[in-house]
């Protein structure tokens, strides 16, 4: 009879084990799916402004769940895509942090926004002490139907002089010249930006950089595709012929400080081809968001060719050709 009880109470004990197993995963299944639910009207990929006193800053932001978790990756005022420590939404509110050794502050930002008529509206603590503001649009998806028409090859630059292009920083002790039929940058200076703007394009230019130098072409002025020599401890994607921070060159190309290259780049909507030195490196992907040193988020706009002056190194450029995209 205590056989017949004790093997009763343990066929009980199991059962309402199991009983409680299958609620704790009911409930996490419950808890998660409810999770996923309050997340659905902000994932996806978002064009953020941020406001500061004096400026505006380009952003972006791509929100995700993996595994039943927010994820979360952002490109700031600079640098490369880069997965963030928090992310979280509650009662409609969405939440995340970018680390302060990420932007040259004290303290950790803060970003909190809600969606308002289909943008998020929102405020972060600024690296300079006071309330930023900041919206996001959603990334619009740029996907094109059909094969471009290409139109008339365009010279954007003369060999001569700086028509159709002015610096960001038109005073800055480090300044383009131009050289024996070439633009010049010495580095740490300023950026270079084409005055006309264009849609879907093949660019063809032809570059030299120096030892230990870094600079990029930036399509729309808002992609960068990189040139470097000192970028060789960094992950692919910053080494040149890659988007920065998105898309690395395959195969990579041996570095060549000292000698002419070329690109020849096609850009349809938001997918790239770009070709260096005659090998293609990357074949028609798209580029998720835009990258560090972005003129504007604003990814549905035309936008110009813009190089960069302001990082370290000399660069040349020479035969910057463009043939847009007929509409």
């Amino acid at each position: 009879m205590k056989l017949r009880a004790i093997l009763f109470a343990v066929l009980m004990l199991g059962l309402l084990s199991s009983a409680i197993g299958y609620s704790e995963e009911e409930q996490g299944a419950e808890t998660g799916s409810k999770q996923t639910a309050a997340a659905e009207p902000f994932l996806g990929r978002w064009d953020l402004t941020l406001k500061a006193p004096n400026r505006q800053y380009p952003s972006w932001l791509e929100i995700s769940v993996e595994d039943g978790q927010m994820k979360a990756q952002m490109v700031g005022r600079w640098g490369n895509a880069r997965p963030l420590p928090r992310v979280d939404i509650a009662s409609g509110q969405l939440t995340f942090i970018s680390p302060k050794e990420e932007e040259a502050s004290k303290e950790d930002l803060v970003f909190k926004g809600k969606i308002v008529a289909n943008q998020l509206v929102g405020i972060l603590n600024g690296p300079d002490g006071t309330t930023w503001s900041w919206t996001a649009q959603r990334a619009p998806s740029l996907k094109r139907s059909g094969t471009p028409k290409w139109g008339k090859p365009i010279q954007l630059f003369n060999g001569k002089d700086f028509t159709d292009w002015h610096l960001d920083r038109p005073n800055a002790s480090a300044e383009w010249r131009v050289q024996n039929g070439n633009l010049m940058s010495p580095g740490h200076g300023t950026e270079l930006i084409n005055n006309s703007k264009f849609e879907d394009f093949k660019l063809h230019v032809e570059f030299n950089i120096g030892e230990g130098a870094n600079s990029g072409v930036y399509l729309r002025g808002r992609y960068e595709v990189q040139i470097e020599t000192d970028s060789a401890p960094e992950p692919p994607s910053h080494h040149t012929g890659g988007v920065y921070g998105f898309i690395a060159p395959t195969p990579e190309l041996q570095r060549k400080a000292g000698d002419w290259q070329t690109f020849d780049i096609t850009l349809v909507g938001r997918n790239v081809t770009v070709v260096q030195n005659g090998t293609i490196v990357i074949d028609n992907r798209e580029i998720p968001g835009i990258t560090g040193g972005a003129l504007d988020s604003y990814e549905e706009r035309p936008g110009p060719i813009y190089l960069q002056g302001s990082e370290a190194g000399r660069v040349a450029f020479r035969n910057i050709v463009i043939t847009p995209a007929q509409k």
